[in-house]
């Protein structure tokens, strides 16, 4: 019988949390998550698929069962390319100062940014940062330049609900924060703005 991990109400990143400890003390093995929300399913199931490992997810009674199989040899291959690096975004600002000259230097850094011939492999977006995201942002077109020249987007879920934006996200994909730091750690450098 496959092992549970009972992971309804808990917030992100707990349920990816709880199901990596899990699969971290196992060669080999199957485990159903249960969740009750798609975000948590999404995380859940991004995790699994970073890990090679397979996995279903299924959809009953207003929860989330995600069946995921760790065979020994499943295996989790992290290259460490010299120009791959992650650039964190915290704020819809630039600097400290003026509210205004911030806005209009954060749409300026994403234009330059998307007019270089070096790019990040990842932008987080955290915090604030969420705003430059969503519908309304002065800096949407830069990060959909980015976007279509292959820069993951990626926003933090917990910052899109606090700003009660998660329904406006215009471009990327909704994160948690496990994936965030293991976008961070497996990056050559990070550069937080």
């Amino acid at each position: 019988m496959d092992h549970v991990i009972d992971c309804k109400g808990l917030k992100c990143p707990q349920p990816v949390i709880n199901t990596k400890k899990y699969f971290d003390t196992l060669e080999e093995g199957t485990a159903t998550i249960i969740v009750d929300n798609e975000v948590a399913n999404s995380n859940i199931s991004k995790f699994a698929q970073s890990n090679g490992f397979e996995f279903s997810s299924d959809f009953k009674d207003g929860l989330y069962y995600i069946k995921i199989s760790k065979s020994s040899c499943s295996c989790k291959v992290m290259s460490f390319e010299q120009d791959k690096f992650v650039i964190v975004i915290s704020t819809d600002k630039l600097g400290l100062g003026s509210d205004e000259l911030g806005s209009t230097l954060m749409k300026s850094y994403l234009y330059a940014l998307s007019e270089s011939d070096t790019l990040p492999t990842d932008i987080l977006f955290l915090n604030g940062g969420v705003k430059l995201t969503v519908e309304g942002s002065d800096s949407l077109n830069n990060i959909k330049i980015l976007s279509e020249k292959g820069v993951n987007i990626l926003s933090c879920g917990t910052c899109l609900d606090f700003y009660n934006l998660k329904e406006k996200l215009a471009i990327g994909e909704i994160t948690n924060m496990y994936t965030i730091v293991e976008k961070m750690n497996s990056s050559n450098n990070t550069i937080k703005l």
